[in-house]
């Protein structure tokens, strides 16, 4: 059973500077599937917490944790008093206090990189599988199954780590890192994986990572997903150790190499998509798609 969830939320945000100067980016507000304006965090936790996950941690710099615990508050008595006529937003706020009683707080004290960050969760974790969350991605699934949720189930078969994935074409390799694997079941999606390269050049994933039944120049991508086994940070400690780096940081695609190697791990081609609100462009985006597929869908100034 998976019941634990990561979050990172420890960037700096430079991407959205200079709003990401007052407010965390992972706090943008958006307006859900369900016509509600929330934080981008609250989406992503809701997501984890709709595919059974009870405990989840969020990976942030020292001190800013108190703007997370500012949101993830339900309302006292007194604040009641305005939302007497609306039931949609006091279930919210009993929402709210569920979600502040699931989650766990943990610094990253140094900015050593995206496998840094997770390694910092390594004694919550214990020797339990955990999801690997972004606090800047929201999974928008393309079936009534969460994106979230069908990594958990799938692992629930498995017992395997399980890196979701997605098609992308050769001109945009330079933004992911890439994966080759042995197709397992190619109707469901899944391979299990023998490489993965982070941002590999286009002469590069065409020699090593070329899977045998895309179209050409079509390669398998990170899609942001994760469901690992504790391996993960037997790995990343010893990463940490050895001071193990590329491009001057703690990644954690050097440490999934070595697992896949080590104990094997499986690509699943998700059903969903991955929306970066990182960037003023991709916030902007992930609004409008988020629109098109909730309460606003049949709006027809919606294309």
């Amino acid at each position: 059973m998976v019941n634990k969830a990561i979050i990172t939320a420890a960037g700096r945000g430079t991407r959205q500077y200079p709003a990401s100067n007052a407010v965390q980016k992972e706090l943008f507000p958006l307006v859900d599937r369900d016509g509600l304006a929330k934080p981008t965090i609250q989406i992503i936790v809701e997501e984890a917490m709709r595919a059974g996950i009870e405990k989840i941690a969020i990976i942030v710099q020292p001190g800013e944790e108190k703007q997370f615990q500012n949101h993830f508050k339900g309302l006292s008595d007194g604040e009641k008093k305005p939302f007497h006529d609306k039931p949609r937003e006091l279930a919210q706020s009993e929402r709210l206090e569920e979600m502040r009683r699931a989650i766990t707080y943990i610094h990253q004290t140094e900015q050593l990189g995206f496998g840094h960050a997770v390694y910092c969760a390594q004694q919550w974790v214990g020797h339990d599988p955990v999801l690997l969350m972004l606090g800047d991605h929201i999974y928008l699934s393309q079936t009534e199954i969460s994106c979230a949720e069908q990594l958990v189930n799938l692992y629930g078969r498995l017992r395997k780590s399980i890196i979701a994935v997605q098609q992308t074409p050769l001109q945009e390799l330079h933004l992911f890192g890439t994966v080759a694997g042995v197709p397992l079941d190619s109707p469901r999606g899944l391979y299990q994986l023998t490489r993965i390269i982070e941002k590999p050049s286009p002469e590069m994933a065409r020699r090593e990572l070329m899977m045998p039944d895309l179209e050409p120049d079509n390669f398998l991508t990170v899609f942001g997903l994760y469901l690992l086994t504790p391996t993960i940070f037997t790995i990343l400690s010893e990463h940490v150790q050895q001071n193990v780096r590329e491009r001057g940081e703690i990644q954690l695609t050097s440490a999934l190499e070595v697992l896949i190697e080590r104990e094997g791990a499986i690509g699943y081609q998700i059903a969903g998509e991955r929306l970066d609100m990182g960037t003023p462009l991709g916030y902007l985006q992930t609004q409008f798609k988020l629109a098109r597929h909730g309460v606003f869908a049949g709006f027809e100034s919606i294309p």
